[in-house]
């Protein structure tokens, strides 16, 4: 799997793992007994909430040509 440099580490997500774990459960508690359970791993989730913060990788080539 190809990893950005904004990815969290292992060591990293092992702190922070907790906050969006209990957010997932508590919305799940209180969720209606029917729909879709949620299908996205929090990981990736916040990997691309970073990658978005961060911006690409240095050398892409810019998003918007002028």
């Amino acid at each position: 799997m190809f990893r950005y440099p904004s990815d969290l580490s292992d060591a990293r997500w092992a702190l922070v793992e907790p906050a969006p774990t209990a957010w997932r459960q508590a919305r799940t508690e209180r969720a209606l007994a029917f729909g879709r359970p949620p299908e996205h791993d929090l990981r990736d989730l916040l990997d691309a909430i970073l990658y978005v913060w961060h911006g690409p990788p240095a050398g892409w080539p810019p998003r918007w040509s002028q």
